[in-house]
């Protein structure tokens, strides 16, 4: 069990775990800095997985988060929900540090659209934009006394 202040050595089931939220969790909160204040702002945020296992979001350029990105790129993805029974810290989560990166929407536009197929009323728009993480590093919380600090090819990436 990790101390305070600890993780544990990654190991098999911990990279499981870590990949099965990113591949089966479709949204995430997205914590960025907002340009004008300079505070932590968070948003909801749908997101899929390109075929390099990076994930991928459609966001448009009138939301706060997307001005926030192309100000400053670094941000970081929440993935995993709580149950919607028992206390919410003992659920597995995984926190991804990334830079986001402003993409071709034709390039990915299958891979979003399989995961979306409703965003196909909005996803041609010229105010809706694809931006893909570029994974530094990530955090998994397994639940208590299961933390780990994950690489990008640990996630598969």
């Amino acid at each position: 069990m990790a101390s305070q202040g600890t993780t544990l050595p990654v190991d098999e089931t911990a990279r499981a775990l870590a990949q099965t939220l990113l591949a089966k969790v479709r949204s995430a909160a997205l914590a960025v800095i907002d340009p004008v204040t300079g505070e932590p702002l968070v948003s909801r945020i749908g997101f899929s997985l390109l075929q390099d296992q990076s994930p991928v979001t459609l966001i448009s350029e009138l939301s706060q988060h997307t001005q926030a990105l192309a100000h400053n790129p670094h941000c970081s993805l929440l993935i995993g929900e709580p149950g919607q029974k028992g206390d919410p810290l003992t659920h597995p989560r995984l926190t991804i540090q990334a830079t986001a990166e402003r993409s071709d929407k034709k390039t990915h536009r299958d891979a979003y659209l399989t995961s979306y197929p409703k965003a196909k009323l909005y996803y041609d728009f010229q105010d809706f934009h694809l931006y893909v993480f570029r994974v530094q590093r990530a955090f998994l919380n397994g639940g208590f006394g299961k933390a780990y600090k994950l690489t990008s090819q640990d996630l598969g990436l």
